[in-house]
């Protein structure tokens, strides 16, 4: 026999259409922010995803789009050189760093010998004012914060990079649905949005190919110039220099500057004036032709904007922030112009002609 179906209850909801649209929205970044904060250890797999996509696109779209190559065969072509060309020799970059400033925190008789005898060269006593043997523990430490995942856990570094091929994977092989969804889910109009697609582009050239290629051209420089002018081990200082190249003003003259007062104290008076000329006439100014020439070609960043995205870069991202964080600067420099125009635009039509 069919029994009859339960009699629906009418409810009245309590929430107004505009109360049920801000909580679904506040529901939404709440659920986003807990998401966030559960792989916030992993969130520097996803950035390094999202930049190397943009800086990978140009090639993707020549050989998919342009030349009908297979999509599966390109995309893991790109994963390759990614490991080959950036992962393995980052890897071996910072793992050589962080276990030699490690050891020289541990060991600092070495540097405070140098310490002492660049003291009676110069006739100006440096360990009176600090504590040479404090700094350098402290410097270890902080150095060894910034790469948890470099040296202290092969584990972690293997899960970061496979969730950063992984997301790169499928942003290429699914790169139509990829886009369709941000001009879907952004809140900005399609102008709007290939405006900030083309400053994405520029700020990551400019961030990342520009910076990077910049920092190894002057440690090649800094490391050869150190190895012709006999101070030992200058393939650890051309490593140091690399990093060292991403600070805006001061740069490479941290390694040179010190390595020519090293060898001063050993008494090598014309071997420290040709690591001084080596570093003002050609390393300094290698520098600046380089930024001048990517800067027309892959847009022109301020100094300021790079020098605030490398402190907070660095505090949040560890190493990886030499480059994110400077992009992060610039894309919210960005996003406040756009805000500026897109609310300028608003009230215009909100006003009407006159």
């Amino acid at each position: 026999m069919h029994k009859p179906s339960e009699p629906f209850i009418a409810v009245e909801n309590i929430y107004t259409p505009r109360q049920r649209y801000v909580l679904l929205v506040a529901s939404l970044l709440g659920l986003a922010a807990l998401m966030v904060f559960g792989l916030a250890q992993y969130l520097t797999a996803f950035l390094a995803a999202g930049i190397l996509f943009v800086v990978f696109r140009p090639w993707w779209v020549a050989l998919v789009h342009r030349r009908r190559w297979n999509r599966r065969l390109v995309t893991i072509l790109l994963l390759l050189v990614t490991v080959v060309v950036l992962v393995i020799p980052f890897y071996a970059l910072s793992s050589l760093l962080l276990d030699r400033l490690v050891r020289f925190a541990q060991n600092p008789e070495q540097i405070l010998e140098v310490v002492h005898k660049v003291e009676r060269a110069v006739g100006f006593k440096i360990t009176e004012q600090f504590n040479v043997r404090q700094v350098l523990l402290q410097g270890g430490a902080k150095v060894s914060s910034w790469l948890p995942t470099l040296a202290s856990s092969a584990l972690n570094f293997l899960v970061i990079v496979g969730l950063m091929l992984f997301t790169m994977y499928y942003m290429f092989m699914q790169e139509t649905y990829f886009l369709l969804g941000l001009h879907r889910y952004l809140p900005f109009r399609n102008e709007t949005l290939k405006e900030l697609g083309e400053s994405l582009k520029n700020n990551v050239n400019a961030n990342v190919l520009g910076q990077v290629v910049v920092a190894l051209v002057q440690s090649i420089l800094t490391g050869v110039t150190l190895w012709i002018f006999g101070v030992p081990d200058a393939l650890f200082w051309g490593v140091v220099a690399f990093f060292m190249a991403f600070l805006p003003v001061l740069g490479t003259p941290l390694v040179w500057g010190p390595a020519a007062l090293y060898q001063f104290s050993q008494g090598h008076n014309g071997q420290a004036i040709g690591i001084l000329l080596a570093g003002f006439i050609v390393i300094i100014n290698v520098d600046n032709l380089l930024r001048i020439v990517l800067a027309k070609r892959m847009g022109d960043i301020h100094p300021l904007v790079t020098l605030v995205g490398l402190v907070l870069g660095v505090e949040i991202f560890g190493l990886i922030g030499l480059v994110v964080g400077p992009l992060l600067v610039s894309y919210f420099l960005v996003l406040m112009e756009v805000f500026r125009r897109e609310n300028r635009a608003t009230n215009k039509a909100v006003a009407g002609p006159l």
